[in-house]
């Protein structure tokens, strides 16, 4: 139910043109997934402050395109926006915060300003379909999928409560593993971009497989 409660809380229609974001490579978040952040850089310290003063509180996760030297990163085109749901204060003004993620967005252009951290316009058109509530993927096989997981994490030297894995909705399971899984940071952006519940589980399929017989198979998965 507290799932829901916070989830509910914002509409479409309340979707804001311009969001802070987060470029952080390889930290994916989702529709309806919980993702823990350590903020300590004083511009995100600063972005933190500023969005705990908005009435949607959302923060944008975007994955860099590389790290050129000397210059801010491009940011991909697709990122997931999440809530501040949760934040404590560390002794020396550090912040352990969550993030709970609402809808996926399309940067439109970056906004130039005065801010210490880096704004987006975007656009939540594309991908509206995420604010309707949780995803169905009538394909899924459980004990198919979780004879692979095991064998990943096996092989990976992973470890989890396999009791709540085997009750976990669908969706849930299938986000939090794409979330959590140790993948290269374009793969994780093939999961965010994933246009069905359906896809992002055979792409993660496709990623366990890879890992198992030893290595990435070409290029990363787009």
């Amino acid at each position: 139910m507290r799932r829901a409660s916070w989830f509910t809380m914002i509409k479409s229609a309340d979707l804001p043109d311009t969001i802070a974001v987060f470029p952080l490579p390889g930290a994916l978040l989702l529709p309806r997934g919980r993702l823990p952040l350590h903020i300590f850089e004083p511009r995100y310290l600063a972005m933190l402050t500023d969005c705990m003063k908005t009435g949607h509180r959302l923060i944008g996760m975007v994955q860099p395109r590389g790290v050129p030297e000397g210059a801010a990163p491009k940011l991909h085109a697709i990122g997931c926006a999440g809530r501040l749901t949760g934040f404590s204060e560390t002794e020396d003004g550090r912040y352990m915060i969550t993030l709970s993620g609402i809808a996926r967005f399309r940067v439109k252009e970056e906004v130039q300003g005065f801010h210490p951290y880096r704004r987006c316009q975007v656009d939540w058109q594309p991908f509206i379909r995420d604010m309707a509530g949780a995803e169905a993927d009538p394909g899924f096989r459980r004990a198919e999928f979780l004879d692979l997981l095991g064998r990943y994490f096996q092989a990976m030297s992973l470890s989890t409560d396999w009791g709540s894995l085997q009750d976990a909705e669908e969706e849930l399971l299938i986000n939090t593993l794409s979330m959590l899984c140790p993948f290269e940071p374009e793969d994780k952006q093939a999961l965010l971009e994933a246009p069905s519940l359906a896809t992002r589980r055979e792409t993660l399929v496709t990623l366990m497989e890879i890992a198992l017989r030893g290595g990435t198979e070409g290029e990363p998965l787009q």
